[in-house]
């Protein structure tokens, strides 16, 4: 049977994919967490399941290749060759600058503690899926398109200076809304087009509104609270867009969750950019330049077309079972590959040998159940609670190990240096049944005591907290960098209260 026909038993299987289903197995592979891993902070926690880790700009691509073994299936021969072949600690597809700790990036400058920051992007911290043209970031998800001062800021697409915010577009200077459409200076809003001077959906003259705005940026202690309680939905827009959440300019998509311009699509995550993308099925996490024809896939990008069950794939087409390729065709099995065509678990073939073996191996994949299957759990190297798929779905520990995937337990202190002093963000008694016991009712310094007015009335942090490790009421470290405290000063915010990686799930919880 020819290539075409197990092309087309994978796009039904993937058409018709239960939405649970496709959040547990594709979902899963999109982590937001870096750990201590073998001397290296890396995306992939310790485990089994990594064991050749190298650094950044250390791996050699395409010096490693794995023979076919037709006496054992083709997903077990692919989660081996995984496991052994190197990694490197994060996947930087395009040489960036100062980007320490960061993870899928491409023609990035100055970023942080982020995942997914892509083309022409700089001074990106705590986020995910930033894009095109997009500059200072911090802790948010889902900024597109030419955006600047994104502060805790999810679903954001061609705007500035947007402040504790949901679902913008077009807009500037927007405090505490949401879906808002060609507007500024709006605090409080929800669904309003092209106005301007509004607090809560109400109009008011230019010198009324400055007043009521200083008055509200006065309370500082509530804007986290204020963030916390958007629960609006992200409206959509486009036709045929069925039990979706802020699809924008799109057609004939179901169960959608933050897309732009997506012609067909079901079971689609964080997909959109510039371009449009189309026939996107069981996707999540890519979308620029515009790509087409794309199943079952976490991570897609540079305009490829007819990529099959793969992770990271940019400028590439006709892949099937890869991860990490870039500017690749017709291959199978392939891990961390570059400009190469034809090949199987790395191996290259003449094109005829390849077509015979690949439909070999497809054919005993049809005949065993596993075509269209998406990668193994047990090969999958993330903590499943730190993953996409555990604030889209709340699965249980239980279901999550018995499928087959790892869990976290301990406390997150990735980036932390040893024998920083350590302040609170608030009592130790009043901290969760998760906080170490060993620092449970230690006295020290709190949050509180680093930042607040002056005698002049103006905010101000004390910088002596980029000295500091501050630990959150789930015991979870962190610490304030230079740029993150240069960007509180200069838009008087408060520090943040809790951990990096809780900022980015809030974001994204729906």
């Amino acid at each position: 049977m020819s290539l075409q026909y197990f092309q087309e038993k994978i796009k039904e299987k993937r058409k018709n994919t239960p939405f649970r289903e496709f959040v547990m197995e594709i979902a899963s592979w999109d982590s937001f967490n870096f750990y201590k891993n073998q001397g290296l902070i890396s995306s992939y926690p310790p485990s089994d399941r990594v064991i050749n880790l190298v650094a950044i700009g250390k791996g050699e691509k395409n010096s490693f290749s794995q023979e076919i073994q037709k006496d054992k299936p083709f997903l077990y021969q692919f989660s081996e060759f995984f496991k052994n072949i190197e990694q490197e600690c994060f996947i930087h597809h395009t040489a960036s600058e100062n980007c320490e700790y960061t993870n899928k990036l491409s023609f990035a400058k100055n970023c942080y503690l982020s995942n997914t920051v892509i083309r022409d992007v700089s001074n990106i911290f705590y986020s995910f899926s930033v894009k095109e043209n997009s500059h200072n970031v911090f802790n948010s998800v889902i900024v597109w398109n030419n955006c600047d001062n994104i502060y805790f800021g999810t679903g954001v697409i061609e705007s500035t200076n947007i402040f504790y915010s949901k679902y913008i577009i077009s807009s500037s200077n927007i405090w505490f809304s949401t879906n808002l459409i060609g507007c500024s200076e709006c605090i409080l809003c929800n669904k309003l087009e092209n106005k301007k001077y509004c607090i809560e959906n109400k109009e008011y003259s230019h010198e009324e509104y400055g007043k009521k705005k200083n008055e509200i940026l006065k309370n500082k202690e509530k804007f986290f609270d204020l963030f916390k309680n958007l629960k609006t939905k992200g409206e959509n827009q486009g036709i045929n867009i069925v039990q979706s959440y802020f699809v924008r300019e799109s057609e004939n998509v179901e169960n959608g969750f933050i897309c732009y311009r997506v012609k067909n699509g079901r079971n689609i995550m964080f997909l959109g950019g510039e371009n449009q993308n189309e026939n996107m099925y069981d996707f999540c996490d890519g979308g620029t330049v515009g790509n087409s024809d794309i199943y079952g896939v976490n991570g897609a990008g540079g305009g490829s077309q007819n990529i099959y069950l793969s992770k990271g794939i940019i400028r590439s087409s006709n892949i099937y079972y890869c991860y990490n390729l870039d500017s690749c065709s017709f291959c199978l099995g392939c891990i961390n590959l570059q400009n190469k065509s034809y090949c199987i678990f790395n191996k290259e073939y003449l094109k005829e040998e390849w077509e015979k073996k690949v439909e070999e191996i497809f054919s005993t994949m049809e005949k065993d159940g596993s075509l269209g299957k998406y990668f193994p759990a047990s090969m999958n190297p993330y903590y499943f609670n730190d993953t996409l798929a555990s604030l889209i779905i709340d699965f249980s520990k239980e279901e999550i190990i018995k499928a087959g995937f790892m869990w976290r337990d301990e406390s997150i202190k990735a980036d932390i240096p040893e024998g920083m002093e350590i302040i609170y963000t608030t009592l130790p008694t009043l901290l969760s049944p998760s906080f170490p016991p060993q620092l449970r009712g230690i006295k020290g310094e709190f949050l509180s005591d680093y930042q607040g007015f002056d005698s002049n009335g103006n905010w101000k942090i004390n910088p002596e907290i980029m000295e500091k490790v501050i630990i959150d009421s789930n015991g979870n470290y962190y610490k304030i960098v230079k740029q993150e405290y240069e960007f509180l000063e200069k838009y008087g915010l408060p520090l943040p209260e809790i951990h990096w990686i809780e900022r980015v799930k809030l974001n994204i919880k729906i």
